[in-house]
């Protein structure tokens, strides 16, 4: 309730809370919209492979160009402008730098970044989830260690369900499942950067060649559903249903009717749990008051009072009057991102944090796959992710879907299997899969213990 004071109050000190961007893509240029804006927050610098791109995409979202003019970090600091550059390592080793965002959307680079900036004292926020379900628990604890902090990205969806997570248990109520909405139909997991334009096109006007079809279509295949659910997860202390996730269609004022355990006539395996609802029927019709765009939380009224309440006060109760759903119905993306830079350095306080290895997120075969052919990651044509309890992830050997690119295979592997360490030639001195392993190691030896 108080950030943007305490904000203001370090501009107004001439001490801004000085912040780096490494990605200056969709989610980096929509933060970039508002951070200039921000009172008592400096954007120090911005990393980007394509620094004419990064330059264009601030004039795009209003940087008048002297606010990007700064020659180098050291000008940056004492002109207040801003430096672009390709030199993410350099920025991150900057003494004035106080808080680092990845916005990068690789899990190896993003590992790289996020141990550079705990090396050199900094914060970091992890836009990049998918690096976050690939070691973000033993990232986060490393990150404590050295005493800064590791944090989801406010408006970005996970983070913005561990807060839905984090208002139920703290008003004291059992929080049964959480998530969000998405575009599903089941043949949606074989969808390809060939064949997803068809389907954007059912409901966007969209130039499939002027955005990153690998990403959107990562958003339609299910694998960006079962990331974000394993970043929630991870966070909160809620666990996978045993099959992951099954997408039922729901619209706003039913989530508490669908997403409850089957024993209380929903279609959930248990409670404590993750869903994603789905914007379509299985008849490929649409859902009336879908949440396609939200996040939501189902809890449980454990008393004949809080039930009666439920009523009292209009939530979106079940038919049985015991379960309510809260939900938000948009996200904004990095538009909000501002939240979590004055959070952690602010109060030194994470929006949402991994805080163990609850759930994986397994890469699955979308079509017949052969000995030797290169696993082409996510988003693309040969496999999705699914999300699958961190213990059977271990048992089986599970290949994390954020380390299944530029990888052959080793053996044939049927359509619709989930993939093994085994089936992939792992370069084992790959610094990604070396931190993978040893959090695999850390957390599995924790989750033998419980």
């Amino acid at each position: 309730m108080n950030l943007a004071k305490m904000l203001a109050a370090r501009g107004a000190a001439g001490d801004p809370v000085r912040v780096g961007l490494i990605g200056a893509g969709k989610f980096g240029s929509m933060f970039l919209a508002q951070a200039r804006l921000t009172a008592g927050m400096h954007l120090l610098g911005i990393a980007d492979l394509n620094v004419e791109q990064a330059a264009k995409n601030c004039r795009q979202v209003g940087w008048p160009d002297e606010q990007i003019a700064a020659g180098s970090l050291d000008d940056a600091m004492q002109s207040g402008a801003t430096h672009i550059g390709d030199d993410a390592m350099a920025l991150i080793a900057h003494p004035g730098l106080e808080v680092l965002i990845d916005a990068t959307g690789e899990p190896r680079i993003g590992i790289r970044h996020c141990l550079a900036a705990i090396d050199n004292g900094k914060h970091i926020i992890m836009v990049n989830v998918e690096a976050d379900v690939v070691a973000g628990p033993l990232l986060a604890r490393r990150a404590q260690q050295a005493g800064v902090v590791y944090s989801l990205a406010w408006g970005d969806q996970p983070a913005l369900i561990a807060e839905h997570v984090d208002w139920a248990r703290t008003c004291g109520f059992k929080v049964v499942c959480a998530g969000k909405g998405t575009r599903y139909l089941p043949g949606y997991h074989g969808l390809t950067p060939d064949t997803v334009p068809d389907v954007l096109a059912e409901y966007l006007e969209v130039d499939p060649t002027a955005i990153n079809i690998k990403m959107f279509n990562s958003f339609l295949d299910g694998t960006k559903s079962g990331i974000e659910m394993t970043a929630v997860c991870n966070a909160t202390g809620l666990t996978p249903q045993d099959g992951g996730l099954a997408f039922p269609p729901a619209t706003r004022f039913e989530l508490a009717d669908v997403c409850k355990p089957t024993a209380n006539g929903g279609s959930l395996s248990r409670d404590g749990t993750t869903e994603v609802v789905s914007s379509l029927y299985r008849d490929g019709s649409d859902v009336p008051n879908h949440l396609a765009m939200g996040t939501y939380v189902v809890i449980e009224g454990e008393t004949d009072y809080a039930r009666q309440c439920f009523r009292e006060y209009h939530m979106l109760a079940d038919s049985s009057g015991q379960f309510a759903a809260l939900y938000r119905p948009i996200h904004m993306i990095g538009l909000e991102l501002g939240v979590s830079v004055a959070s952690v350095a602010l109060r030194g306080e994470p929006t949402g944090a991994p805080t163990a290895f609850r759930s994986d997120v397994v890469a699955v075969a979308k079509r017949a796959l052969k000995k030797g052919e290169m696993l082409d990651g996510e988003g693309g044509y040969m496999v999705w992710g699914k999300q699958v309890p961190a213990p059977a992830s271990l048992a089986m050997g599970g290949l994390p879907l954020g380390l299944a690119g530029g990888i052959p295979l080793t053996r044939d592997i049927a359509e619709g299997a989930l993939l093994t360490w085994d089936d992939a030639a792992i370069d084992a001195a790959d610094p990604a899969v070396i931190i993978r392993r040893e959090m695999e190691a850390a957390f599995g030896r924790a989750n033998a213990a419980e």
